[in-house]
């Protein structure tokens, strides 16, 4: 037996068998090769993580982590910190749009509770991980001590193993925390050494002074830094407690050999920093939205990911992956009930046949 946390072990490569058999049976439906674009590769890929024939995405769990920052003690938010213990009742309590997608998908949602400055308005119904009231303030000192940060990563990790424990098909991380698209942006620079005029967005609504001042903020953050592109290095120098834990859920999920898709900016930028820590977890990624903010699009790039919508959202909470969910399980259900051009009786394209009528 070994005590080591499912996040730092060994990522397990996809079923190839399984790839290829899913392969061939995309390639033997009633539809020209390729006819249903990116569906075909999505279904592929699902058959491959889950070792199946016939991919299902009927139970999906959401695990919304949620923490405080203490950078916002540099006024980089519109809003108060208080907000983020107001949204965690709110998350248990239905009203939020990651609640509201939850229910539209017969999902389980978690609202995972690491530390806000201002204590939720209620504790039933979140799962208790606090780690301190909120980080340090990144452009003054580290985010977070080495030991805060493995609690962290670790309450990620445990988060995944409930959700494989509960027969999840589908894992969605989301996140809320005032001031977390600071951190965000300071981790992607970080390790995409990139200027933080590049990276830094409006988060909730900042006008053009407070674009600046945020950007400022970033570069005494990146200064403080260094250049270290070592990936816990960089979490615990400047990211957030909810940020570490969807790092340790990304990893700790595809160490259960669970698909996951990916939310916006701030859950790619944990996305970002798990792959730097362990490249073969990309493979279990799919890229649910390309948000609104502007880092998010250069830290996809980094990726190498393919979001699979771009409808402006920049909520964050996990809603945008929540929104692509319903074109995996179109996937799903072409890829497993379409008939093949045997069953059907339908003549196949002949190998040599022209573009002539």
């Amino acid at each position: 037996m070994t005590d080591t946390p499912l996040w730092q072990t060994p990522i397990p490569a996809l079923d190839q068998n399984h790839l290829a058999q899913a392969r061939q049976r995309q390639d033997g439906l009633t539809k020209p090769p390729g006819s249903l674009g990116r569906l075909e590769q999505l279904a592929i890929t699902l058959c491959a993580q889950q070792a199946c024939e016939r991919p299902s995405l009927e139970r999906v769990r959401i695990a919304v982590f949620a923490a405080d920052h203490g950078v916002c003690a540099e006024r980089v938010s519109a809003f108060p910190q208080a907000v983020t213990g107001q949204m965690i009742a709110n998350f248990v309590a239905g009203g939020a749009a990651i609640s509201v997608m939850a229910r539209h998908l017969g999902a389980e949602l978690e609202v995972i509770n690491l530390g806000t400055a201002t204590p939720p308005p209620t504790s039933q119904g979140v799962v208790d991980e606090r780690i301190a009231a909120g980080t340090a303030n990144l452009a003054r000192g580290p985010a977070m001590s080495h030991a805060q940060l493995q609690a962290a990563l670790a309450a990620g990790d445990r988060a995944a193993g409930r959700a494989a424990e509960g027969g999840a098909q589908l894992l969605i991380g989301g996140e809320m925390g005032i001031g977390n698209t600071t951190s965000a942006a300071a981790v992607a620079c970080a390790l995409l050494a990139e200027p933080a005029e590049r990276l830094a967005g409006r988060g909730t609504g900042l006008g053009d002074d407070g674009l600046r001042h945020k950007i400022q903020v970033l570069e005494t953050a990146l200064a403080r830094h260094g250049e270290s592109r070592e990936p816990l290095t960089v979490l615990a120098s400047l990211g957030g407690f909810e940020i570490a834990a969807l790092a340790g859920f990304l990893l700790g999920g595809a160490a259960r050999r669970l698909p996951i898709l990916v939310d916006g900016f701030i859950v790619s930028v944990a996305a970002l920093a798990a792959v730097r820590m362990q490249p073969d977890l990309l493979a279990w990624l799919h890229f649910g939205h390309q948000s609104a903010e502007p880092g998010h699009a250069r830290v996809l790039r980094a990726l190498q990911a393919q979001p699979l919508l771009d409808l402006g959202m920049r909520l964050g909470e996990g809603s945008g992956a929540a929104v692509a969910v319903s074109l995996l399980r179109a996937a799903c259900a072409l890829h497993n009930g379409m008939a093949s051009f045997a069953e059907a009786g339908v003549s196949e394209s002949h190998p040599a046949a022209g573009d002539a009528p």
